[in-house]
């Protein structure tokens, strides 16, 4: 199967079935059909049925699908059980909140290493056994220790000028905080924006009295 040939409506829908799936799993959930699973996440069977033929043979009519194998595959889909290192750039208070609270191992990642501009946080810790550095030594470190992504949590202006940074050393895949739509040129380059701000807007336009 080549995943970048998945439609992306499915890409996005992946996780939320490993998620559902891995709470049915410690539930002791051994079997569900598409129905169910549908009714649990609020959508359709024929949609689930359609996103899991993506997948090949799953499960069985009259069967429905072994919750505990369906988890497994789709864990191994979405990479959860590598070791990949990634990177933090930006050791602020977001930056902190993300290595502190954040289970990367979870997800098939470590955290390695973490990065920031201010002296004052070189060769500190941000979480046990990973070390922030300066920002002037990022390009030195992929070069050693070739992380194969990096989480930004900077200020827009800063943003930017590191994202491109980090692609021309080879790291491609960016999980972005910043509030910023990066613009960068390659081949496979992978940006994931989390969006407070859009987030909380869309809640706030559902409050609005009309």
């Amino acid at each position: 199967m080549n995943k970048r040939s998945l439609p992306a409506p499915v890409i996005r829908r992946l996780p939320r079935y490993f998620r559902y799936l891995e709470q049915l799993k410690s539930e002791g959930v051994e079997r569900i059909s598409s129905g169910k699973l549908a009714e649990l996440m609020s959508s359709t069977a024929s949609q689930v049925r359609q996103d899991f033929s993506c997948f090949g043979k799953l499960g069985q009519q009259g069967y429905g699908y072994n919750v505990a194998k369906l988890a497994a595959e789709f864990g191994d889909i979405l990479g959860v059980n590598e070791k990949r290192s990634i990177i933090l750039i930006g050791a602020g208070h977001l930056g902190r909140a993300i290595a502190t609270n954040f289970d990367f191992s979870h997800y098939g990642f470590y955290l390695s290493a973490a990065f920031d501009v201010k002296p004052e946080l070189f060769e500190t810790y941000i979480v046990d056994g990973v070390a922030i550095h300066d920002i002037a030594h990022l390009e030195s470190y992929i070069e050693l220790y070739k992380p194969q992504a990096a989480v930004l949590t900077l200020t827009q202006t800063a943003a930017q000028e590191c994202a491109e940074r980090l692609v021309a050393c080879g790291v491609k895949y960016l999980w972005n905080f910043a509030n910023i739509e990066l613009k960068l040129q390659g081949p496979d380059i992978v940006v994931e924006d989390v969006r407070f701000s859009d987030s909380i807007l869309v809640m706030s336009y559902y409050m609005v009295e009309r």
